[in-house]
């Protein structure tokens, strides 16, 4: 299970991306409107990956993605954006982004990206298919069990 800060200013948005990421089995430490809140509780959670959006006011997410690295060169960050922003995705993977989503986001997109920056990390999907990988077999193959009556 991961911990995750979701870094967006609009509130619908990360209310939808906490919901996919719980239903992922990872959990939400914080959530941020913006670049300048994202910093303070970045450094208060210390989480294993953030979402962040591109244009936020105060400070954007590119702004914000070179801040973060400054205090923690090892900080997993996924950028969230719109169609046309492919410029400032490219600048901020440049500046230690570890990758990004393209909005709409679904949880398909959402679990595919954190495989991505996370490729050992088990979530619900990876055990429901598991589970389904396992009913699916044609037959299952028991020891036999010695009549001792």
């Amino acid at each position: 299970m991961l911990n995750i800060l979701v870094v967006d200013d609009s509130l619908i948005m990360r209310r939808n991306i906490t919901k996919m990421i719980e239903s992922l089995g990872h959990r939400v430490v914080a959530e941020a409107k913006d670049g300048l809140e994202a910093m303070a509780l970045y450094a208060k959670q210390k989480p294993d990956l953030v979402t962040m959006d591109i244009t936020m006011p105060e400070m954007d997410g590119i702004t914000a993605v070179k801040e973060l690295k400054k205090i923690d060169k090892n900080a997993k960050i996924i950028m969230v954006t719109s169609h046309g922003q492919e410029e400032m995705v490219i600048h901020a993977i440049r500046n230690g982004a570890s990758g990004y989503l393209l909005k709409p986001i679904n949880v398909i997109k959402l679990r595919d990206s954190i495989r991505k920056v996370f490729p050992s990390i088990v979530d619900e999907t990876t055990l429901q298919e598991r589970e389904t990988a396992l009913l699916e077999c044609d037959e299952i193959n028991l020891p036999e069990i010695e009549d001792i009556s």
